[in-house]
């Protein structure tokens, strides 16, 4: 059974291997992956698994730790994450091989259901209680890029570790207002509601994926790439929120 772990600075992942292998290959296979493809990846898993007779077990957190910890030796088949400045941590390493962009997504404000604090406009976060990313992990490069771009100088209340940490302080009614990605408003659909940021467009975060050298099944860590970039994967990805090339 597929098994999901959420990271914050990868304690767990340097315990569990990269995949177990026997005679006829590897049953497992470790995909690495920024927080904002929680869903989109769940959802992909049990066609490959069934498929490949594997069970896929996700590593998830901010981009740029997983990326710093993959190039550290960490073990894992899979990487992807959300902008290509941390994919390059890993490949200036030498452990990311055959980088492919497979979606991209753009900014948005969420609000609880029912949007008690009134936030109609990227201006009302002043006086607010709001969250974003911190500045280090790709969501909150993105957020930092989108508040210049409109002039924004309120500050928020905490700097999340990633866009997963910062949309359950939204959904939980722990802040008015969050900076997440358009594809969380898909995904807590019920609990939020959107704020469209003016030109948030204009600066989109690119997905990336790739094999890891220290993979022990470079073929079924081939295979789940080959599968996220299909046809089928992007239909999966477009329903989900995702822009796809």
């Amino acid at each position: 059974m597929r098994r999901l772990a959420v990271l914050a600075l990868l304690l767990p992942l340097a315990a569990c291997g990269g995949g177990t292998s026997d005679e006829s290959g590897s049953d497992e296979l470790t995909v690495l992956a920024a927080a904002s493809l929680t869903d989109v990846f769940e959802e992909l898993a049990p066609p490959f698994e069934e498929e490949h007779g594997v069970d896929v077990t996700f590593s998830l957190g901010s981009s740029t730790d997983l990326a710093a910890s993959v190039a550290d030796g960490a073990p894992g088949d899979v990487l992807a994450t959300a902008d290509e400045a941390s994919m390059t941590l890993a490949e200036e390493a030498g452990v990311a091989a055959d980088v492919e962009t497979f979606a991209t997504n753009v900014l948005t404000i969420l609000v609880p259901t029912g949007n008690p604090a009134g936030i109609e406009s990227i201006d009302d976060l002043a006086g607010a209680t709001w969250v974003r990313c911190a500045d280090e992990v790709p969501c909150g490069k993105v957020a930092a890029a989108v508040l210049d771009a409109n002039g924004v100088t309120a500050e928020p209340v905490s700097l999340e570790e990633d866009v997963r940490a910062t949309l359950d302080k939204v959904v939980s009614g722990e802040a008015d207002a969050g900076l997440v990605y358009a594809t969380d408003a898909v995904s807590a659909a019920g609990d939020v509601e959107a704020v469209a940021i003016p030109g948030a467009e204009d600066e989109p975060t690119s997905y990336v994926v790739a094999t890891l050298e220290q993979s022990e099944d470079p073929d079924l860590a081939a295979d789940w790439v080959a599968w996220v970039t299909s046809q089928e994967g992007r239909a999966v990805l477009a329903d989900a929120g995702f822009g796809v090339p």
